[in-house]
């Protein structure tokens, strides 16, 4: 499988009392498929994943690939502390028809390179389906390192990485030294940088309410090769970025953003809150002055 464009970890809307509002996720999906996404992802940290009971989260792959039919791929987190449990994921997202898997390391326990290899390679002999690795060491610690890397080119499914490590160094080690693992960018404010290095994919959690945003970055650099265009809706993004990555309010942001689209995305669930009154106007107007500056920009929409 090839990724290519604008992939979205897609978020649970919930009610108020935090059971899942069905009518909210069905137009989540249509809004995004209709705005042009090329992936969507379930059971990614957007999604609350980490928040939900296995049942909740196998009932979402089922709900999700009906909702999402053939319109575009499906691919589905299998995140665990135990790699059981991964495998169980897995295999459940093979039954309900998923394209592919996201395969993380498995947090809290500081696996070493050699142990991440073992379970993605475990979680993959049980689903044999395609999958994108995630690397992200500020939630999980450690990095997928050489030897990770190394072990994983065992088998062909291993055909992306989200890179979410923030570090440029590895960028280019990614770019230089695995070309077989496909670039995709997991660290929104260097994703000018991703595309330079030959990224083709981006999982953007802000694509779920920005997806126009997003899908035109990635055109003006991964299709068009105007990084001139590139830089001038990178500029106008970059406020928003900041925005949702300080105050560890991350998912909150992007609930409300879903929201001022006009859809009910409710609250996260616990333990997070949900935004106040003054991060709520902060978020809304760093959106409308996004908008407003890419609009202007030749050929950008």
């Amino acid at each position: 499988m090839q990724f290519e464009g604008i992939y979205t970890p897609l978020i649970t809307p919930y009610y108020t009392d935090f059971t899942l509002n069905e009518a909210a996720l069905a137009e989540t999906v249509d809004h995004l498929v209709a705005a042009g996404v090329h992936g969507i992802i379930v059971a990614g940290t957007t999604g609350e994943y980490y928040a939900q009971s296995t049942e909740e989260r196998i009932d979402m792959m089922r709900r999700c690939r009906s909702l999402i039919g053939d319109r575009v791929p499906m691919i589905v987190g299998t995140g665990a502390i135990r790699t059981e449990d991964s495998i169980l994921f897995a295999q459940a997202a093979k039954e309900v028809g998923a394209d592919a898997l996201l395969i993380a390391t498995p947090p809290y326990a500081y696996p070493t390179g050699r142990e991440i290899a073992l379970h993605a390679l475990a979680v993959d002999r049980a689903a044999n389906l395609p999958v994108m690795l995630y690397n992200y060491p500020g939630r999980m610690s450690v990095n997928m390192d050489e030897e990770c890397l190394d072990r994983l080119g065992r088998s062909l499914n291993f055909c992306a990485i989200k890179e979410s490590s923030g570090d440029p160094n590895r960028l280019h080690m990614l770019a230089r030294d695995y070309p077989h693992i496909a670039l995709s960018c997991g660290m929104d404010d260097q994703a000018l940088e991703f595309f330079a290095w030959g990224a083709r994919s981006w999982v953007c959690a802000g694509s779920n309410f920005a997806p126009e945003a997003h899908i035109a970055l990635y055109r003006a650099c991964a299709i068009d090769g105007d990084f001139t265009r590139g830089r001038a809706i990178m500029s106008a993004m970059l406020p928003l970025m900041r925005v949702l990555e300080q105050g560890g309010k991350f998912i909150q942001c992007i609930k409300h953003g879903v929201t001022l689209r006009g859809i009910d995305a409710g609250p996260p669930r616990k333990p997070l809150q949900p935004l106040n009154k003054d991060d709520k106007r902060a978020l809304e107007e760093v959106i409308r002055t996004m908008n407003t500056t890419i609009a202007a920009i030749p050929g950008a929409l």
